[in-house]
C-alpha cells in the first residue's frame, strides 16, 4: 500500500513536471541558454538555499565567492517553471533599470506587503506613478536646503550621547540607528522627536523586521503565507509590525492634531523663527548642480528629483501626503499610513547603515579620517558654529569618502526587478518574461574594469577626472532610473551633515579593517559582529601649531 502510494505521488509529480516543461518550453528554453549552477529536474536549483542553515553571513560570502565563476557577469537560478537571473555588468544594469518592462519590483516584494502596504517601494503601474509624481518633489533640494539646521541638531545630540562612553567600545549602529529616526522625524515628518516615544524600539524593530524578511526569502517553505502565519517567524512579524505601525499612526495623530489647531507651519520654520537669516542663507545657496555635486549616483544620470518645482510644491512629505487626502482628496487614509510607513523605513535604516560603515571605515583609516577633519577646518576654521548648506557644498572629500564607503558597502545589496516581456541584453542573453532580474550592487560596485582597486577603499574613486570615463550605472546605491531611490539627495544631505558634526567633535577608532568584515546580505546590508568603534573628544589644534 505504501509502495503504491509513493508510485502514485512519484507520477503525479513527474506529469505535472512535464506539463510545466511544456507549457512554458519558450521561457525555459531561454533560461538554459543563460550560465548557472546546474539544474536538477524539478528541484532546480533550490538545493542551494539548504545552504542558509550555516548562517547568512556564510549565504552572502558564498554567493560572492560564487560570481567569479561567470566572468561575462550573467547568471541564472531556476525551479520548476521559476527563473531568476542576476545581471551585475554595467551595460546589463542600464538594460533592466532603464526599461519600461522591467519597471515592476519583482513579485518576491510580495513579503513587505503586511509591513508596507503599497507604498512606493513596492507598488506599480498608475497607483506608483501618481504616487511618485506626488512624493518626489518633498525630496528635492529646495526643500532639503532648509532641513540643515534640524539635523545637525540632532547630530549634536547624538554626539552628546557619544561624549557620555568616551573611550568604550560600543556598537554605533544602535546610536545612529535612533539618530536617523528622529532626524526624519523633524524634518520629512514635521513632528517633534520629544512627541514621539521610543524611537529606540521602533528602530530595532525595523532590524529585526528585516531579518524576519530575509530568513523567509531564504526558506521556501515559509514562502506559502498560510505556513508562514503558523511559524514562529510568522509570529515574531505580527509582533514587530504591531510597534512599526503603531509608530507610523503616533506620527500621524500629532501631526494632524497640530494642523487641526492651527499650526500648519513646517517644524523647521518654527526652529529657524529665532535665527531667520540662517533661513535665508540656505534657501539662496547655490544650487548643487552649479558645483558638480552628484548626491550618491554618477554625475551624468538624472530623475525627477532632478526637475525643478515651483513654489508651492516645496512641501513636507508628510504635509504633502495630508494636503493630498484632506484637501484633494487624491489619497485615502490608508494610503497615507503606507507612504508614511514606506518613508520612515527607507528614510532611516539606510542611511543608519551607511554612517555606520563609514565610522568604521573611518576609525581604521585614521589618514583618511584626518584628511576630512583638515577639510573641515579649511570649512568652518576653529569655530564651533553650525553649518550652513553651502558649507556641505564644499565638503567635496567628505563626499568622496561617503560616495566610496556606498560602494563598498551599498546599503540595499541587492535591487529585484519583474520583467514582464522578453528583454535582449547588452551581453547577448535572453531574459525571458515572468523572469525575476537581481541586480547585486555589491558586485557591480566591486567590477574591476569600472574600479581598477575594486576591493580597497580609496575616495579618489570619485576625483572627477576618474569618474570621467566610467559607465553610469556602475555605481548605484539608490538604484537609478525611474524607479531610483526617492530620498537620494535627503539621505546624502543627511549624510554628510551628520558625518561632519560627529569627525568636528571626535575622533574614530576602529580595530577590525573591512576585509575581515563579515557582511550579511540582509535586506539592508549589515555586520554580523556589528559595527564597534571608539569614540575620543577630538582635541583642537593649538593657535602655535597652527601657526608654525
Amino acid at each position: 500500500m505504501v509502495v503504491a502510494s509513493v508510485a502514485l505521488v512519484g507520477v503525479v509529480v513527474a506529469l505535472a513536471y512535464a506539463w510545466l516543461c511544456v507549457a512554458f518550453r519558450e521561457r525555459l528554453a531561454l533560461a538554459h541558454k543563460i550560465p548557472g549552477p546546474y539544474v536538477y529536474p524539478v528541484i532546480g536549483n533550490l538545493y542551494l538555499l539548504w545552504h542558509a542553515v550555516r548562517g547568512f553571513d556564510w549565504v552572502f560570502q558564498e554567493a560572492w565567492r560564487r560570481s567569479e565563476h561567470y566572468p561575462r557577469r550573467v547568471a541564472k537560478i531556476m525551479a520548476l517553471h521559476r527563473v531568476a537571473v542576476a545581471v551585475w555588468s554595467p551595460e546589463d544594469v542600464e538594460v533592466i533599470l532603464s526599461s519600461a518592462q522591467c519597471n515592476e519590483k519583482a513579485k518576491e516584494y510580495r513579503f513587505f506587503q503586511p509591513w508596507l502596504g503599497d507604498g512606493l517601494l513596492i507598488s506599480k503601474g498608475d497607483h506608483w506613478r501618481s504616487h511618485r509624481k506626488l512624493i518626489a518633489p518633498t525630496f528635492h533640494v529646495h526643500v532639503l536646503k532648509q532641513f540643515v539646521h534640524l539635523f545637525h541638531r540632532n547630530s549634536e545630540m547624538l554626539c552628546r550621547r557619544l561624549e557620555a562612553v568616551t573611550a568604550r567600545t560600543i556598537d554605533i549602529h544602535d546610536y545612529v540607528a535612533e539618530a536617523t529616526v528622529d532626524m526624519l522625524l523633524e524634518t520629512a515628518m514635521g513632528v517633534r522627536r520629544d512627541t514621539q516615544k521610543n524611537t529606540f524600539e521602533y528602530a530595532m524593530a525595523v532590524v529585526k523586521m528585516c531579518a524576519v524578511l530575509h530568513r523567509r526569502a531564504l526558506s521556501p517553505w515559509l514562502w506559502w503565507d498560510f505556513l508562514f502565519g503558523l511559524s514562529g517567524e510568522g509570529r515574531k512579524q505580527r509582533r514587530l509590525l504591531d510597534t512599526i505601525h503603531d509608530q507610523t499612526r503616533e506620527v500621524l495623530r500629532v501631526r494632524r492634531a497640530e494642523r487641526a489647531s492651527g499650526l500648519r507651519d513646517a517644524l523647521y520654520k518654527r526652529a529657524l523663527a529665532e535665527d531667520a537669516d540662517a533661513l535665508r542663507a540656505d534657501a539662496a545657496a547655490r544650487n548643487p548642480e552649479e558645483t558638480g555635486i552628484s548626491y550618491g549616483q554618477s554625475a551624468g544620470l538624472r530623475d525627477d528629483l532632478d526637475d525643478e518645482y515651483g513654489l508651492k510644491k516645496r512641501v513636507l512629505f508628510l504635509d504633502q501626503m495630508l494636503d493630498a487626502a484632506d484637501d484633494d482628496n487624491a489619497l485615502t487614509e490608508k494610503e497615507v499610513e503606507e507612504e508614511v510607513t514606506t518613508i520612515m523605513f527607507e528614510g532611516h535604516d539606510t542611511t543608519a547603515a551607511a554612517s555606520s560603515f563609514f565610522l568604521c571605515l573611518m576609525g581604521v583609516h585614521r589618514d583618511v579620517q584626518q584628511r576630512c577633519v583638515a577639510e573641515l577646518r579649511e570649512i568652518f576654521g576653529d569655530s564651533d558654529r553650525p553649518p550652513s548648506f553651502q558649507d556641505t557644498l564644499e565638503m567635496k572629500y567628505l563626499e568622496r569618502c561617503i560616495m566610496e564607503t556606498l560602494r563598498l558597502f551599498p546599503p540595499v545589496p541587492l535591487i529585484a526587478r519583474h520583467v514582464s516581456k522578453n528583454v535582449r541584453l547588452a551581453s547577448g542573453y535572453v531574459v525571458p518574461e515572468s523572469t525575476t532580474v537581481v541586480i547585486p550592487p555589491f558586485l557591480l560596485h566591486r567590477d574591476p574594469d569600472m574600479f581598477p582597486n575594486a576591493e580597497q577603499f580609496d575616495p579618489d574613486n570619485f576625483l572627477p577626472e576618474r569618474c570621467g570615463d566610467r559607465h553610469y550605472y556602475a555605481f548605484i546605491p539608490f538604484s537609478a532610473g525611474p524607479r531610483s531611490c526617492v530620498g537620494r539627495k535627503y539621505a546624502m544631505l543627511k549624510l554628510k551633515i551628520l558625518l561632519s558634526t560627529i569627525l568636528r567633535k571626535l575622533e574614530v577608532h576602529a580595530d577590525v579593517p573591512e576585509k575581515d568584515f563579515k557582511l550579511v546580505g540582509d535586506i539592508i546590508l549589515k555586520r554580523k559582529e556589528g559595527f564597534p568603534c571608539r569614540f575620543v573628544p577630538r582635541k583642537r589644534p593649538s593657535r602655535t601649531g597652527m601657526a608654525g
